[in-house]
Order: C-alpha cells, then structure tokens, then sequence
C-alpha cells in the first residue's frame, strides 16, 4: 500500500515554511490504520522488545497499538508537567522550538528492551532526548520505528547505532 496517498500535506503549518505532515487523514481510515501498524510490526518482529516508548503526543496513537500487537508494555515520554508520579526530565528542540519530555522513573527497569515508536522522525531532537531518558532508567534500546520519516532533514544521522525503521520517507 502507498501509505501516502492517506496522508495529508498542508503548507506553511505550524509556521511559514513548514510543510507538516497530517496523519490524522490515515488515523481515522481504519483499515489503512491498521495496515499501517501491521506493516511496522512486520518490520521489528525479529527484535526482543520487553516495552515500545511512545513520544507525546502521536507516538502515543503509534506506539500503544503497536505495544498492544506486539504484545508487550507501552511507556508514555510526556511533555514535562503531564505525568503525576516522580519523573526525570530532559530538554530538546523541534524543528520549530523547544520543549521538555519527562518519564516516569520506575516505567523501565535496567536492562528492559526498549523500542521507540513515533509517528514521525524530522530533526532527530525528540528522539535523542528519548533515548537518553530511557538509557538514563537502564533501559536498551533495541530501535526506533517511525510511520514517517523526513530524510532531508537528517535525523538518521543523530543516530548512531539505533536501528531505524521508517514506514514512509519524504
């Protein structure tokens, strides 16, 4: 399936410039959904993952159903102020700004196998700042899975030694 065909372009979103891709036009067609997740959970099903890591706020609508699937935990990375128990936090940058993300200190323990979903993989900044709180608790990061990847933005090359997965590449 050309996933693209179900997902939305809108120009100059959230500022001039920007091109933003909207997932929702894939989201609310439940077979292409669907389809979406199995393809991504065809694509890690080789690796040991004890949890999926999920970024707010669409890693969220990625990583659960993906978590579910698989069969194993999820564990949401919020923006800083969202979780009610004891967190740690860390900074990053967007690709238009700045914000913080916390996790929950006890949502991994040492040595859990960690995979990060997200729906998108621009700049790189989330990411890296996710997997320095997961390494941060313990966890191991086994890769990342994306439904899309902005490749002229060159988050991949943040990566060193994550294993990346991208559904769709613009």
């Amino acid at each position: 399936m050309d996933f693209k065909e179900h997902i939305r372009v809108i120009p100059d979103f959230p500022q001039p410039g920007i091109r933003f891709k909207d997932i929702t036009t894939l989201l609310k067609n439940g077979p292409v959904y669907r389809e979406a997740i199995d393809a991504m959970k065809a694509a890690v099903s080789d690796k040991e993952i004890d949890l999926i890591a999920g970024p707010e706020a669409r890693g969220f609508v990625i990583g659960a159903p993906l978590a579910y699937s698989l069969g194993v935990g999820f564990v949401p990375i919020r923006k800083s102020g969202k979780l009610p128990g004891e967190t740690i936090e860390a900074d990053y940058s967007l690709e238009y700004g700045k914000d913080k993300l916390a996790v929950h200190k006890d949502s991994i323990l040492k040595g859990q196998k960690v995979l990060i979903a997200d729906d998108l993989l621009a700049t790189g900044g989330t990411l890296v700042t996710t997997i320095k709180l997961i390494k941060q608790l313990g966890g191991e990061i086994v890769g990342a899975a994306f439904l899309i990847e902005l490749g002229y933005l060159n988050g991949r090359d943040k990566l060193e030694g994550v294993d990346v997965f991208s559904l769709v590449k613009y």
